[in-house]
């Protein structure tokens, strides 16, 4: 049997998980610990589960085969981690991976020197919308909508989330739009609102729009492209957090990493030229380090 941990379970990817273990989804897999800085979170979870709350988040290194690090505020996820890296265990990560980009470098490079392979980053790349429309835009001029032109992509922020901020939900769209279109993005710029955010990606060939918006819970993408257009809701569905579960007991079970290190923290570096050309009101490159 897996024992495992969920550190920071303040969202819904905590009780997602431990509704699919109390269902026996992964009958080999159990959450003998749960840990929050929040609480009540925590205290909700385990009356909801039985769930044992942890009074640290470090007192089951050593006691653990893998760790669930599901904090909503991306500053926990790699304290959260530190203490469990030396012992090599599988970890999931939550988005952001984290908010700073020299941060996530430390971090993955930290979790590569002991082996730990990782998992996560955000749900909304396996979405089957989400999958739909990027084999569509791979098949280039033989599918159906030909070469890509631009596009726009839109989905939802909390710019004031005492979470932080811009990153809590940043981290949807970016990864969304690079599963679709690619990860080269090679620069931004970008401007910040009080419920929104508007920022255009610069790639080789073409740009694409991208719109947060703090007033409606929706993700959208158009395309437009040599032949044709099309633009698509991308409905959000919760077996995704089925996949991403799986995700980690494949892990436990030894296999290979879903996404490399270098994949896990792009998204990161990205956000990153977002904020600062917010902040320059110039266009800024994403200056993508590897692990």
């Amino acid at each position: 049997m897996f024992q495992i941990a969920l550190l920071g379970c303040e969202n819904s990817h905590a009780d997602a998980f431990l509704s699919m273990l109390a269902e026996g989804k992964f009958p080999d897999m159990t959450a003998v610990g749960i840990y929050s800085v929040e609480a009540e979170a925590a205290q909700k979870l385990h009356e909801k589960y039985g769930t044992p709350i942890m009074e640290r988040f470090d007192e089951l290194v050593g006691k653990v085969d893998g760790i669930l690090v599901t904090a909503r505020d991306g500053k926990y996820h790699y304290p959260y981690a530190k203490p469990y890296l030396a012992s090599g265990i599988p970890m999931f990560i939550d988005k952001p991976i984290t908010c700073d980009g020299k941060e996530a470098v430390a971090f993955l490079r930290e979790a590569k020197a002991h082996g730990v392979r990782l998992c996560g980053g955000s749900s909304c790349i396996y979405l089957k919308d989400t999958i739909a429309f990027a084999e569509e835009v791979q098949k280039g001029e033989a599918g159906p909508y030909g070469r890509v032109m631009g596009a726009s992509v839109c989905a939802p922020i909390q710019m004031q989330s005492v979470y932080g901020g811009f990153y809590f939900y940043a981290q949807h769209l970016v990864q969304i739009m690079m599963r679709v279109f690619g990860d080269e993005i090679l620069a931004v710029s970008a401007h910040f609102g009080t419920d929104y955010a508007a920022w255009i990606a610069r790639y080789k060939d073409y740009d694409i729009t991208a719109s947060y918006s703090g007033a409606g819970w929706y993700y959208h993408i158009s395309l437009y492209g040599s032949k044709a257009c099309k633009s698509a809701d991308l409905d959000f569905t919760p077996d995704v957090y089925e996949v991403e579960l799986a995700h980690m007991h494949d892990l436990l079970l030894g296999k290979e990493m879903p996404q490399s290190y270098d994949a896990l923290i792009r998204p990161v570096f990205v956000l990153n030229a977002i904020e600062k050309a917010t902040k320059s009101g110039k266009w800024e490159p994403v200056e993508i380090q590897t692990v």
